[in-house]
């Protein structure tokens, strides 16, 4: 019962001895010492049975979630005890400059307010792709996250610069789509 039970690879130790000689086994596996307390644990996702003995858990996810992971990069931006807006800068500095545009918009500069906006997202997609704790600004996976605010951010950008009354941005492939769509009512 000494240091042999669950011992897979030791290559120098003889088998039986002390407590201390459990240690030898593989790199990474932590093996009990004869106390019937102590549970071997081989891998990072095996689990003990009800002997005790560790068993590879299953891949299935529960029937009944318990918890939510936090998105990678979901951590503090600063450290715990930072007040909350100090730990939260990344998204105060989005949502600052979302709600600046929006001002700008009621003050009716429609096309400045709406560009601010869909650079604030562009922003948000920089602080994701930077800063490695974004806090509340990191909701899905790094990868998801840059591509909703690359894309929403963009699509607002384009938008305000093709805004009717004289746009700044023309394409003409949008404006033949539009005539089409609308079509010559008054012929």
């Amino acid at each position: 019962m000494s240091g042999a039970a669950g011992t897979t690879g030791s290559a120098g130790s003889a088998g039986a001895g002390s407590a201390g000689s459990a240690g030898a086994g593989t790199a990474g596996a932590a093996e009990a010492t004869g106390t019937a307390d102590e549970v071997e644990v081989r891998d990072p996702i095996s689990v003990p049975d009800a002997e005790g003995k560790p068993v590879r858990a299953t891949r299935r996810f529960p029937m009944f979630t318990k918890d939510t992971a936090r998105p990678e990069g979901g951590g503090r931006a600063a450290s715990r005890e930072a007040p909350a807006p100090v730990r939260q800068w990344p998204i105060l500095v989005v949502l600052g400059t979302v709600g600046l545009g929006l001002l700008i918009t009621a003050l009716d500069a429609f096309r400045l307010g709406t560009i601010l906006i869909g650079v604030a997202l562009l922003a948000g997609a920089v602080l994701r792709w930077t800063v490695p704790d974004v806090g509340m600004l990191a909701v899905r996976s790094r990868f998801t996250d840059l591509v909703t605010y690359i894309v929403l951010g963009s699509a607002i950008v384009l938008l305000a610069l093709m805004a009717q009354p004289e746009p700044l941005l023309q394409i003409p492939v949008l404006k033949d789509a539009l005539h089409f769509t609308v079509g010559d009512e008054a012929g």
